[in-house]
């Protein structure tokens, strides 16, 4: 015999102004993938799962207060400057970044390609570091700041992979609409995240620029969860059969040496104030 489950508080809020604020969030959230090309409108309700009325009225207050803005042109939506400047107030925002930034740049010294340092934030990744090498040609693939769905790129496989395969598979499903939108297969998704658990590494030997390769290596806390994805994009040909290997090399010790000093700092008692 089951029971009916009595409505929490959080179920009440949910009917009224906490939905509307997560609502206005997860279409920020989708606006932030679009960066400074936008999303289009029919895009947003695709991947939100909302009416298009309820979109419309949610963007309108957004771009009234300034945290959406609308391009006259292409009729796209980006994040507006109140959003930016709100994100001003935190002057250390990724204090992961800043104690990684030392071996990123000595990575991208010794592979001489470029470098990229991605963290999971919700159902996302987010690109919060880049470091180019000496090599004539960079393949700059993405710029930081970008936030894709979990999967979209090596760094999210590779992130996904450390998951326990449950859920990771979740949140591949949670993303199906956003993926779907950017012509990606979640049931593809989970094979190469099946694929990046097994080898340790997420390659992808075409990248998502022509005549380009990428490839993720995570960079794991102490109970195995996932701090970030360090990864390193090149030319085709600089990522071939025999360079790869030396480059994965390089990218696991450093990605070692990451997460040895992120537990030092964890470990560190914070001084009184």
């Amino acid at each position: 015999m089951t029971t009916a489950r009595r409505p929490s508080s959080s179920d009440s809020d949910d009917s009224g102004g906490s939905q509307t604020v997560r609502r206005a969030l997860a279409l920020l959230r989708l606006a932030a993938c679009g960066q400074e090309r936008g999303v289009r409108l029919t895009d947003l309700v695709q991947m939100s799962g909302l009416n298009q009325p309820t979109v419309h009225r949610l963007l309108k207050t957004l771009v009234q207060e300034g945290a959406m803005t609308q391009d006259p042109e292409t009729r796209h939506y980006l994040i507006g400057p109140e959003v930016a400047l709100l994100g001003l107030a935190r002057t250390r925002r990724f204090p992961l970044l800043t104690l990684a930034d030392p071996y990123l740049a000595d990575l991208a010294e010794q592979a001489g390609d470029t470098v990229f340092l991605s963290v999971r934030h919700g159902a996302d990744s987010i690109c919060i570091g880049r470091k180019t090498g000496r090599y004539p040609i960079q393949v700059l693939s993405i710029e930081v700041g970008v936030r894709r769905p979990l999967g979209i790129g090596v760094s999210g496989v590779a992130l996904l992979s450390c998951l326990p395969r449950k859920d990771s598979d979740a949140l591949i499903r949670s993303n199906g609409r956003r993926l779907e939108v950017m012509g990606e297969s979640p049931f593809e998704l989970m094979r190469r995240v099946e694929a990046a658990r097994a080898e340790g590494i997420a390659h992808a030997p075409h990248g998502l620029m022509p005549g380009t390769s990428a490839v993720a290596v995570p960079v794991r806390a102490a109970g195995g969860e996932p701090l970030a994805a360090v990864t390193i994009t090149a030319m085709a040909d600089r990522l071939n059969a025999r360079r790869l290997p030396q480059i994965v090399a390089l990218m696991r010790e450093r990605a070692a040496l990451i997460a040895r000093r992120h537990a030092e700092v964890e470990q560190t008692p914070a001084r009184p104030a």
